[in-house]
């Protein structure tokens, strides 16, 4: 059963590998990931934030489970040919109620694959582009955080002490397993889909 890690959990802070093989257990864990964007009201949510290893995320710009024709799924993802730039607030569901200004492209070309291993191409701009590119930022071990000015960073700071502190505090009490074990983990899931 899959869950969303919170900041600072090291599978965050680490490049997602590229997805060889799409089986039944994947395209099950991906209705999962969906299931787990609306529940905690997201419109993004990538592999590495449920401590999937790919590179890998889904997306609803509606954020309404009741509109499935905006679902999209993208497994190895490419953006390129970036054009202009805007400064829009930004939140992370592995960042609960934090957030900030994150200046990204106003338009990309992104290159993928759908869940059927088909290629997908499309130029997108405004929210659709924004949400690409901060879920392809997780899979290149990349947060939103990493992305603001050093005067946002300064207005976060205690937030994100608060994550540490909650983290160092789960990990004392046996809930989150030491790094070794986590890449342990991690490295049998690339094994199986490589």
């Amino acid at each position: 059963m899959l869950r969303v890690l919170h900041y600072p959990h090291p599978v965050l802070l680490r490049p997602a590998k590229v997805l060889k093989r799409v089986d039944a257990e994947l395209r099950s864990m991906i209705r999962e990931m969906f299931d787990l964007m609306y529940q905690h009201d997201g419109i993004g949510l990538a592999g590495p934030q449920v401590g999937l290893p790919y590179r890998v995320f889904v997306m609803n710009e509606s954020g309404d489970p009741g509109k499935p024709e905006q679902e999209h799924v993208f497994i190895n993802p490419v953006i390129s040919k970036a054009k202009g730039t805007e400064e829009k607030e930004e939140g992370c569901l592995s960042l609960p109620k934090l957030y900030a200004p994150v200046r990204r492209p106003t338009d990309i070309h992104v290159s993928a694959y759908n869940l059927a291993g088909q290629a997908v191409e499309a130029d997108v701009s405004g929210l659709f582009a924004r949400i690409i590119q901060h879920e392809n930022d997780h899979l290149d071990g990349v947060m939103f955080i990493d992305r603001i000015s050093q005067t946002a960073l300064m207005d976060v700071r205690d937030h994100l002490e608060e994550f540490r502190d909650e983290f160092e505090r789960r990990r004392e009490l046996g809930e989150i397993p030491a790094d070794a074990k986590i890449f342990a983990h991690l490295a049998e899931l690339e094994k199986l889909r490589a």
